[in-house]
């Protein structure tokens, strides 16, 4: 079983979200068997800070389907997308 390393774009509802607790908040919102391998941001406009944030998931879980539900269900995330994709 191999692992696949994906960016996801996380949007925040609005420029006043704090990143740290959101951060904070995406990590223990993971499944199972996943992890945050890192995080960094992007400008988007505005104001507007996104947090692009690296997750390794086993390969045979679906790929990146239920972090991406994961995220898209915590509290102050607009949007979720995935930048990239590769297997490690």
């Amino acid at each position: 079983m191999g692992k696949v390393a994906a960016v996801l774009k996380v949007m925040p509802q609005s420029p006043e979200i704090d990143l740290d607790d959101l951060q904070e908040s995406l990590s223990e919102s993971l499944p199972e068997g996943a992890k945050i391998n890192g995080t960094d941001t992007e400008e988007v406009a505005f104001g507007l800070t996104a947090l692009l944030t690296t997750v390794i998931v086993p390969d045979d879980s679906g790929g990146t389907e239920a972090v991406e539900e994961a995220f898209s269900n915590v509290d102050d995330v607009e949007s979720v997308g995935v930048e990239e994709v590769g297997r490690i």
